[in-house]
């Protein structure tokens, strides 16, 4: 086989040199559709079911939502396992299904299973799927925020507008002063401008928001009014809803023309709502505004956002998953230039975090390094082999190999990354074109000193062909024994397949290409370059090394247990060496930035919670290495990484190192520097990393630090001492930081026992009465949201 695939290669040489270019053209055009990233992404294929009830407690979401919702899912095919986190209010499930099962059949069969439990769940729980995203989906973010003090902005129609004080929004809306209508204001720009077009951007599955208030309009009934016209609440409520409406009644002819027919109903001003008729009274209508207070309100919030000590909303793009993270963070970025046009005056979107940026840094680094590495074999191959024309012949093999593996990445799914690209050995992969090309130079030499003539073609092809025969065999024993040793790596599951199997693939897929190329195309070339007068001759280079390598072989030959001794004394101190070596489940990729989680109390609430993480981004935007900060603190809206009130993460983005005032200081001198500043706000616990790093941590052990321990047990008292303990040990490690228990009690309740046999003797129930409405008195704009945090089931160190 190998034989006549020789021989073809040989006798066909410029039909397999097109063949190796046409391999090459496809491995251009698979760079173009290449997915990039900085690192690979670990998330298992999983779907999350987010569920709100804000009236329910801890206990009773557990009971009633999430074991229903859990029990549900059981049995679906391919299902691996569930988790869930029920909160004060809010319930998550996680579904885990099995890598090859595809996630759109995964999510029909969790929506059917939810529409047969809906009838199990409390009214007005409301089950819903999260996106379809990943835990590293998060691949652009931004924030809204409203021009600083004298700071001129133009709107799309061009109409320019002043905020001298810092509280100017639109022509419309200048009576908005307040912090609260005013962040209500933000959050209507995000809901209604920004995240629509977002929307449509192709790989985007998603888009989340966090910070501002929903606005709504609130209409707050006297109770010594409405008992003294013999009205309750759900009166209110019923008159609100039946003149909030638009009616239509199909359509009319009239002279050959039809009409459509149709009444609007619905309210569209506070105005309107202070005039809702709720009765009459001896002739008289009462209306909302004889009984009522009609203003602008917000909603109970589960999250907000800041940048730079200031109240702002922040949007998040979530990628679609397998789609190209730069790809998709490129045409968001694009997007969000047009969307700036169309902004209000006065308000302006912030870029805070682009994973281009990133991804491109990274794969520069890499490519640099590929580069340098290629760069150095050719190098050698040059100044080794002798012969310029054997040189460049090895030296393609090294391009084309890596255009080949391109198109294998691209048709196995893998995409470029640290681990992926980061493993490939140019050394390795040149190997066996480098014996073929010096084998041939030797052969063809001989054969013409022999002859003492230059070799005709006939006898320059079979000359290279028998060359390349008599090397093939060890190269393809010497590669093969190569792909063994990665090929245990393709049985690895969980996050170590996603993380390592990818890396082994490619180099796997890198040392195919590179043999195939020595079977052909190297063979195809010699046959065409090396023509005429050939000499195999020891260069300067070589002659030296020779010289100094004679002296030694003849020691080693002479004592050989002096040399095997010394080997051995080596060896032992490698090894005693090794056991003192750090370790590292991936290459620390530096990103540039610092992710700071700062944790409180359970019992802060979101309010309080925020005015703390204020100052904690005041302490740290003063240092002139930072470019802007900015944080979410509690849960956003998408709630795929729900967070309690009491916890942010803050993202400190740097300046380039070239502009800082010491460009000779370090990331982690200057991250021990923020941590100090930080220290000295109290009430604060602080853990430090990256962003992609700390969502690396809470996607591998469900915590955001490199190492977590979690105790588990039925009671929360012994499980805390034990924590406890594990951590005093950790403390005492040398290298251990930021060593912390997480809080798993401290959250006050606020519980009202009723006297049943009481309230049955006064004719009461414990639920709503049947005059009140179900419904709040409270007009939302869509998407609202009300929860809190409750205790976990589970304390960890």
């Amino acid at each position: 086989m190998i034989s006549r695939i020789l021989d073809f290669s040989v006798h066909q040489r410029w039909l397999v040199l097109l063949l190796a270019l046409l391999a090459a053209g496809f491995g251009v055009y698979a760079l173009t559709k290449l997915p990039v990233d900085a690192v690979p992404d670990i998330t298992n294929n999983q779907v999350q079911i987010n569920t709100t009830a804000p009236s329910l407690s801890p206990v009773d979401i557990e009971k009633q939502v999430t074991y229903p919702v859990e029990t549900a899912l059981a049995g679906i095919k391919g299902l691996e396992y569930t988790r869930s986190l029920s909160r004060n209010g809010f319930s998550q499930v996680t579904a885990v299904f099995a890598e090859k099962l595809d996630i759109y059949f995964a999510r029909q069969q969790v929506a059917e299973r939810l529409s047969q439990a809906k009838q199990d769940l409390p009214p007005g729980a409301e089950p819903h799927m999260g996106p379809i995203s990943t835990g590293l989906g998060e691949i652009y973010m931004w924030s809204i925020h409203y021009a600083k003090p004298g700071e001129r902005t133009v709107s799309a129609a061009g109409k320019a507008g002043w905020q001298p004080d810092g509280s100017y929004l639109t022509p419309e809306g200048q009576r908005l002063r307040t912090q609260l209508e005013q962040t209500a204001y933000l959050r209507t720009v995000q809901d209604w401008i920004i995240r629509p077009q977002i929307k449509t951007v192709p790989g985007v599955a998603g888009v989340d928001g966090i910070g501002g208030f929903e606005k709504q309009y609130h209409v707050q009934p006297d109770p010594t009014k409405l008992a003294s016209l013999d009205l309750s609440f759900g009166d209110v409520a019923r008159a609100l809803e039946a003149n909030n409406a638009n009616q239509g009644a199909r359509y009319l002819e009239d002279n050959g023309e039809g009409y459509v027919v149709r009444a609007a109903g619905r309210l569209e001003s506070m105005e309107e709502i202070e005039n809702v008729l709720v009765t009459t009274r001896g002739g008289v209508p009462v209306r909302v505004k004889d009984l009522a207070e009609v203003r602008i309100g917000r909603d109970l919030r589960t999250g907000s956002g800041s940048e730079d000590g200031q109240e702002v909303v922040v949007g998040t793009a979530l990628m679609l998953i397998g789609e190209n993270s730069r790809t998709v963070a490129a045409a968001v970025d694009a997007r969000m230039n047009q969307i700036r046009k169309s902004l209000p005056p006065g308000v302006e979107v912030q870029t805070v975090l682009n994973r281009t940026l990133l991804v491109e840094a990274t794969i520069k680094t890499v490519a640099k390094n590929l580069a340098e590495g290629a760069a150095l074999v050719i190098v050698i191959l040059f100044l080794l082999l002798g012969n310029i024309r054997a040189a460049v012949i090895t030296a393609l093999v090294i391009p084309v190999a890596m255009l080949m593996t391109m198109t294998g990445m691209v048709e196995a799914g893998i995409s470029a990354n640290l681990m992926s690209l980061g493993a490939l050995d140019f050394g390795l992969i040149v190997d066996g074109a480098v014996i073929i090309t010096e084998n041939a130079l030797r052969h063809l030499a001989e054969k013409q000193q022999s002859l003492g003539r230059p070799l005709d073609t006939e006898e320059r092809l079979a000359t290279v062909r028998a060359s390349a025969e008599e090397m093939i065999k060890p190269s393809l024993y010497g590669q093969a024994i190569i792909i063994l040793v990665y090929v245990p790596l393709l049985t690895f599951t969980g996050v170590e397949g996603k993380m390592f199997e990818p890396m082994a693939l490619t180099v796997i897929i890198a040392l195919v290409s590179a043999f195939v190329l020595s079977l052909t195309f190297v063979p195809a070339l010699i046959a065409i370059v090396i023509t005429g007068k050939v000499t195999e001759t020891d260069n300067l280079i070589i002659r030296g090394l020779k010289a100094a390598y004679q002296p030694v072989l003849g020691a080693a030959v002479r004592a050989p247990f002096a040399f095997v001794g010394g080997a051995l004394l080596l060896l032992v101190g490698a090894a005693v060496l090794f056991t003192r070596l750090g370790t590292e489940f991936i290459p620390q990729l530096d990103e540039k930035s610092i992710a700071l989680n700062a944790t409180r109390i359970p019992s802060t609430s979101l309010s309080q919670s925020q005015a703390m993480q204020l100052k904690v981004e005041q302490a740290v935007s003063k240092f002139p290495q930072v470019a802007y900060v900015f944080s979410k603190t509690g849960t956003a809206e998408v709630a795929s990484d729900p967070m309690p009130p009491n916890s942010s993460d803050t993202f400190v983005i740097l300046k380039p190192q070239e502009e800082w005032p010491d460009p000779s200081l370090g990331k982690a001198e200057l991250q021990e520097q923020i941590e100090k500043a930080v220290a000295e706000l109290a009430g604060n616990v602080y853990e430090f990393s990256q962003p992609i790093q700390l969502r690396f941590n809470e996607l591998l052990a469900g915590t955001r630090g490199d190492l977590a321990v979690k105790v588990f047990g039925e009671e929360f008292e012994p499980m805390l001492k034990a924590a406890n303990q594990v951590a005093a040990v950790l403390r005492g490690i040398n290298g251990a930081e930021d060593v912390k228990v997480e809080q798993t009690a401290g959250l006050p309740f606020l519980e009202i026992k009723i006297n049943k046999a009481e309230a049955a003797r006064l004719g009461l129930s414990t639920g709503p009465s049947r005059r009140s409405s179900a419904r709040p008195l409270a007009a939302r704009t869509p998407e609202s949201s009300s929860r809190a945090t409750g205790a976990s089931p589970s304390s960890s160190a």
